[in-house]
């Protein structure tokens, strides 16, 4: 479940993001304080369909976002729904770098990762989430947009108006562009189709 697109900390939030940005050490306690809860639930839609034990679980996967959040502090932020949406990106890259470190190396000739509502579905640390992962790197050196808006529709849950908001686009398009990203990544794990 995503965050709620406005709740009474809202303001909250993004005022401790800035201040945390412009280089306020101080704030990252009480602003993680405020943003643990809906980390927690990014994480847990993350696990959600795994299939095997994996070292991190949903708790240790926010504490190495934490430890990542901090080592990069240039990093500055719009708003609330920039921070969850970096910070879904950078859980993603966390479980695909613990993913490759045991060993679970892309299968030859890639595998069918369905595009739909449960993307999360995927096994986190299968080579689905790796082939997935590696293609949503190559849109994004192509198309940052389509691919931020892969991220906010299918991993972090916003509906198609919240994304079309986002992104500041109708959601004429995004659909659109949706729909052009699944047959894009069909075409390129479907190589002979």
């Amino acid at each position: 479940m995503p965050p709620e697109p406005s709740s009474p900390d809202d303001g909250q939030i993004t005022v401790l993001l800035r201040q945390w940005s412009g280089g306020d050490a101080a704030t990252i306690g009480p602003l993680f304080e405020q943003v643990y809860p809906q980390l927690k639930q990014i994480a847990g839609a993350l696990f959600r369909g795994e299939r095997a034990p994996n070292a991190l679980q949903p708790t240790g996967l926010v504490n190495e976002l934490y430890l990542k959040l901090i080592k990069h502090r240039e990093l500055q932020f719009e708003n609330r729904r920039h921070f969850f949406s970096l910070s879904a990106r950078l859980m993603r890259r966390i479980l695909v770098d613990e993913a490759r470190l045991r060993g679970r190396l892309k299968r030859d000739g890639g595998v069918a990762v369905p595009l739909h509502e449960d993307l999360a579905s995927i096994d986190a640390a299968s080579p689905e989430m790796l082939d997935l992962d590696r293609l949503l790197d190559e849109l994004e050196q192509i198309d940052p947009r389509k691919c931020r808006m892969v991220e906010l529709r299918y991993f972090l849950g916003f509906t198609a108006e919240e994304t079309a908001e986002i992104v500041e686009s109708s959601k004429a398009t995004v659909d659109r562009d949706l729909k052009f990203v699944r047959a894009w990544l069909f075409e390129r794990l479907n190589p002979e189709s």
